[in-house]
């Protein structure tokens, strides 16, 4: 009776070590599997049409005075936050570790920031000046841009559907109308592909970007807990229209309860991330 008494314990120790090694793989928010549609285009022509447009568009905005110069305070702030967040995203796809990483600012009135595939970033000083953003809540924008590229929800988006003549043509048009770019320039850029810079991502996209921009910005020491207050401003800029970076977002009261449910998965990210190499002061927060 001893022996089987025994065996019953070491058998019940075992399942409870199994349970826990299953849930503690790892630390964090948990998504599901990427989407199968990624399979139909492949992750380097997507990047390449990305570096493509990314040029384009940065050149576009040079020719208008747009473009924030390297010496700019908060084009510094922002490649400064960008990497302490970059050495935490090859877990999330391991692509990242070869993207030559970029990041730069438009000066727009626009309330938006996008990240391309291959790690091409670019905030406008719309979203920095309305919304008085802190380091921590630039963190969460970031992390958010981030996640969609290293989700690869663009490459999924034209997975599920190959852009027609016409549909790329419209994306044209609207990126013409959105930075003031010769609409020759974007018929060329619609002729290689998708035009990455009009892709709409849906509900669940965009809460998985929260989720896993939330854990990239907390291993990187910026607080999660911004979040919350970042979607209350957007909820307060979002009264009479919404911002084009809130197009296709779930609300704001649903997107801070999601934050809310999650804090507890990574707090302790954070709060490691902050004992083991405390913050250094980013550059100048003036926009």
């Amino acid at each position: 009776m001893r022996l089987v008494g025994l065996k019953r314990y070491a058998l019940a120790v075992l399942l409870f070590a199994t349970a826990c090694a299953a849930g503690w793989a790892r630390e964090g928010v948990e998504v599901g599997e990427r989407s199968v549609f990624v399979g139909a285009v492949s992750a380097e022509s997507v990047e390449q049409q990305a570096r493509l447009q990314y040029r384009q568009t940065l050149k576009a905005a040079a020719d208008q005075r747009a473009l924030g110069p390297d010496d700019n305070a908060q084009v510094r702030r922002l490649r400064a936050i960008s990497q302490k967040i970059i050495p935490f995203t090859e877990e999330w796809n391991p692509r990242a570790k070869q993207w030559q990483w970029e990041v730069n600012l438009i000066g727009s009135n626009q309330i938006n920031a996008f990240c391309m595939p291959g790690g091409k970033i670019v905030f406008f000083t719309g979203i920095l000046k309305t919304l008085q953003l802190s380091d921590d809540e630039v963190a969460m924008i970031m992390g958010h841009e981030i996640a969609h590229a290293l989700r690869e929800h663009a490459r999924e988006q034209m997975g599920k559907s190959t852009a027609t003549a016409v549909g790329a043509r419209i994306g044209g048009a609207l990126l013409s109308g959105w930075l003031g770019i010769d609409p020759h320039i974007t018929d060329s850029v619609a002729r290689v592909g998708a035009n990455l810079l009009t892709l709409q991502f849906g509900r669940e996209d965009e809460t998985e970007a929260d989720l896993v921009g939330m854990e990239l910005a907390a291993r990187a020491g910026f607080d999660p807990r911004a979040g919350v207050s970042l979607w209350q401003k957007m909820g307060a800029a979002n009264k009479n229209a919404p911002p084009q970076w809130l197009s296709t977002h779930p609300s704001d009261g649903n997107r801070i309860a999601v934050i809310e449910a999650n804090l507890p998965k990574v707090m302790p990210l954070f709060e490691r991330a902050v004992r083991q190499k405390p913050a250094q002061p980013t550059e100048d927060k003036a926009p």
